[in-house]
């Protein structure tokens, strides 16, 4: 059932879908021959320079303390030294995290915190070692060493060769007028020397340090590559932490989101129903009054209050069609979004193409997701035209929502999208938005797919 129009806004999405689109600043020189003089690879090769006598001082620090605490495990003062030499190393990660930020530019949380149950020093101490964090900022102290030492060698004679070879022409002069020899000497014993002393040799010397100078700052980002893994992995917070982190925060959208729906129910059904239902028991009234007075007027307020109820019993079906549609329930997602489709002010295509049905959560945010971008595309898109495609991508449930509108939504705004995507994030759920101004808008929503129980 893919119709043209489902050709061009379908699965299929154009080079702009992630902002693919948006081109970078352009520089007049390609990036092999801009490394060399960029301030990132000076930050860089600084960052490996400072690498070993922090390195030297990590390494001494952690190893003296731990063996200083275990060589005192058999008394009870190993105990304090081990939780003040994991103290200390917490505190060189401080300083390591901030210095790769600064140089590298590489963003690392925090660790997770230390839980102190009660207060005192002997609390302190015992979940400083139970802490595996502390641990882990041990462990980068005592690997880092050798690595530095390695990587400013490395860094070191290359940056330095490099530079040196490359302004040789501009210095060669140093060796005939102070040193007594026709250049720099390349090769030398008893009877035979070798010296780089003339102008072939002299060019030739210069563009081997020009090769050395624009490949050093690769190298140098080769080696920080080592250093961005051990301060990511050892010295920020464990994938457990980050994602308890991560649930307490989505626990906390779902429960601001359920307050919200409560209280949006208790809105409309005192300013609805209720307000309804409470006219029409006191019209009852007045027509019980006027009934053996006036039989055709009490008539008369009896069919008005016939009215009434079939207004309100539509407003309480409304109601419940927006806490949990029936039609989902009992016939899936195809023919709830179809029934949506229907009530949107623009034409609609809907296509569903799922194996089977997922879980009933899953389904309803999916159906609650399709239902608020519909709304969006008939109030602001000012579309001729929309379509909706849902499908499954091994364990995501993928929706998307396309408009032929003006375009120029955004998630970022504080719009109803934002909440949409917070919503959506809160089950580990993705939303992306394409909408350059003119249009067409393309949001695409994921949804972790699980299946129903007993499905």
């Amino acid at each position: 059932m893919a119709t043209e129009y489902g050709q061009d806004y379908g699965r299929n999405p154009g080079p702009g879908f992630l902002g693919e689109g948006v081109e970078g600043r352009r520089h007049r020189l390609p990036a092999a021959l801009r490394a060399p003089i960029e301030a990132r690879s000076w930050k860089e090769f600084g960052y490996l320079m400072l690498s070993l006598p922090v390195g030297i001082l990590m390494f001494t620090f952690a190893v003296t303390m731990v063996s200083v605490g275990a060589g005192l495990l058999i008394t009870f003062l190993g105990i304090p030294v081990l939780a003040a030499a994991l103290a200390g190393c917490r505190g060189f990660g401080a300083l390591e995290r901030a210095r790769a930020r600064g140089l590298l530019g590489l963003e690392v949380a925090a660790p997770e915190p230390l839980r102190v149950r009660k207060q005192g020093p002997m609390a302190w101490m015992g979940a400083m070692l139970k802490s595996g964090a502390s641990w882990r900022h041990l462990l980068y102290a005592v690997l880092h060493f050798p690595w530095a030492v390695f990587a400013f060698v490395v860094a070191i004679n290359f940056w330095a060769y490099g530079w040196a070879m490359l302004t040789y022409p501009l210095w060669f002069w140093v060796f005939p007028v102070y040193g007594g020899q026709g250049g720099l000497q390349l090769y030398g014993d008893e009877s035979h020397r070798i010296y780089l002393d003339n102008p072939f040799e002299v060019t030739v010397t210069a563009l081997l340090g020009l090769l050395l100078t624009l490949a050093t700052p690769w190298i140098v980002r080769a080696l920080t590559l080592v250093d961005r893994l051990l301060v990511h992995g050892l010295l920020g917070p464990s994938r457990l932490a980050t994602r308890v982190v991560e649930l307490e925060s989505d626990r906390g959208v779902v429960i601001d989101t359920a307050a919200a729906d409560l209280r949006r129910i208790e809105r409309d059904l005192h300013d609805g129903a209720q307000a309804r239902l409470v006219a029409l028991a006191m019209d009852l009234g007045l027509a019980k009054e006027k009934l053996t007075e006036d039989p055709e007027a009490a008539a008369r307020m009896v069919g008005e209050a016939h009215g009434e109820v079939k207004t309100a019993l539509q407003e309480l079906r409304d109601l419940a069609r927006g806490i949990h549609p029936a039609v989902l329930t009992d016939r899936g997602l195809d023919a709830a979004l179809s029934a949506v489709a229907s009530r949107c002010t623009v034409p609609v295509q809907v296509e569903v193409d799922l194996p089977s049905r997922p879980a009933p959560a899953i389904e309803g945010i999916a159906y609650f997701t399709v239902s608020e971008l519909l709304q969006n595309v008939s109030k602001h898109s000012r579309a001729t035209r929309a379509y909706v495609d849902v499908w499954r991508v091994d364990n995501r449930l993928m929706l998307q929502v396309v408009d032929n509108g003006i375009g120029g939504a955004d998630a970022s705004a504080g719009s109803g999208l934002a909440g949409l995507a917070e919503r959506l994030d809160a089950v580990d759920g993705i939303l992306v938005v394409d909408s350059p101004v003119a249009g067409p808008t393309r949001i695409t929503a994921e949804l972790p797919w699980r299946v129903a129980s007993g499905g």
